[in-house]
């Protein structure tokens, strides 16, 4: 199992990549990086392939409207030629809110842009001659535009393509076709009732060719005997997912809630946040979701908390150390894996 962080770059990026230096000191063996609609990720990952030497750095997530499929496929290969050989690319839908709403492009085919976009990613990295026509056209029928392959030669002609699903369809594809798997507020006791039907029909077309499915789940990190306060600051995160990551009946973090079992939790998390009342939508977090998607607490409850999202099928587990040292931290659970 590998170790993994997101990189928190809200305040200063360069900051945040001295941190994240610091921690592949510690062993942690890959950092992502976010985008939602503040500073881009493709730029904060060159800065990090410049102040790191190991470590991989990955996109958590290139949404797949604002960029076209050629785009991507050459974010990924300047990224692994910046890196040496480290990147990967974390894609996904988003939603219609951050879609529609930021840039401006209406939010539709989201399975089938993703699958289209995973094919089109990989043909241009092996430097094929594209003419396609789908959702993306290339070249464009009836203007001056001709067949094209990508101008230089990648690090590598197949860089990790991971995708963030939440969604039966959506898991499915990706167990199907992807790299790896970015699901979001992940419980590993709950993984399977939820998604072990998607996953395993997705499976069972899977080219051998790509291996097996990597995942990318954890939470918090903090050990110590107090430390199970700790659980309490991923209240305001979930409350933000579960109750304003979409409309009414649009949010796919509050199907999630509801799928794990806490429907009437879920619903009342949602009326408070959009009510704007952030603080009581944090409070009414049921303690048991705190703590199933955290690693806090005394070091044998945290051994404990690792091998049930090892037992779930994780391959790289992704950590926020919670504490003055997060790099001790890092460093006693790099080597408990």
């Amino acid at each position: 199992m590998e170790l993994s962080t997101f990189l928190d770059y809200a305040g200063d990026p360069r900051r945040a990549a001295d941190q994240a230096a610091a921690l592949e000191s510690a062993g942690l063996d890959a950092v992502w990086v976010a985008e939602a609609y503040g500073f881009d990720s493709p730029t904060v990952m060159g800065y990090l392939a410049a102040r790191t030497e190991r470590m991989k750095i990955g996109s958590a997530i290139l949404n797949l409207y604002s960029r076209t499929p050629a785009l991507i496929a050459q974010t990924a290969a300047g990224l692994d030629a910046v890196s040496g050989g480290r990147a990967i690319i974390g894609l996904g839908a988003s939603g219609p809110q951050v879609v529609e709403g930021w840039h401006g492009k209406p939010y539709d085919k989201p399975l089938g842009r993703t699958r289209e976009t995973i094919e089109l990613t990989r043909r241009i990295l092996r430097r094929e001659t594209i003419d396609h026509h789908g959702i993306t056209d290339m070249p464009l029928p009836g203007g001056l535009g001709k067949p094209l392959k990508i101008l230089t030669k990648p690090v590598r002609p197949e860089v990790p393509l991971y995708v963030a699903s939440l969604g039966p369809a959506n898991v499915r594809m990706t167990a199907e076709i992807a790299d790896g798997w970015l699901p979001t507020l992940f419980i590993p006791e709950k993984a399977r009732d939820v998604w072990g039907t998607p996953l395993g029909q997705g499976a069972a077309q899977r080219d051998p060719a790509l291996g097996e499915l990597e995942i990318v789940a954890g939470g918090l990190l903090a050990i110590g005997e107090d430390a199970a306060a700790a659980r309490d600051l991923a209240r305001p995160r979930i409350a933000l997912y579960v109750g304003g990551m979409g409309a009414p009946g649009k949010n796919f973090y509050n199907d999630l809630a509801v799928a794990y079992g806490y429907e009437k939790e879920a619903r009342l998390i949602q009326e408070l946040y959009l009510d704007g009342r952030h603080r009581d939508a944090a409070a009414a977090v049921p303690d048991e979701f705190c703590e199933l998607i955290s690693l806090c607490g005394p070091e044998g409850y945290v051994r404990e908390r690792i091998e049930a999202f090892r037992e779930a099928g994780v391959t790289m587990l992704d950590v926020t150390p919670v504490g003055p040292d997060p790099a001790r931290l890092v460093e006693t659970v790099k080597n408990w894996l």
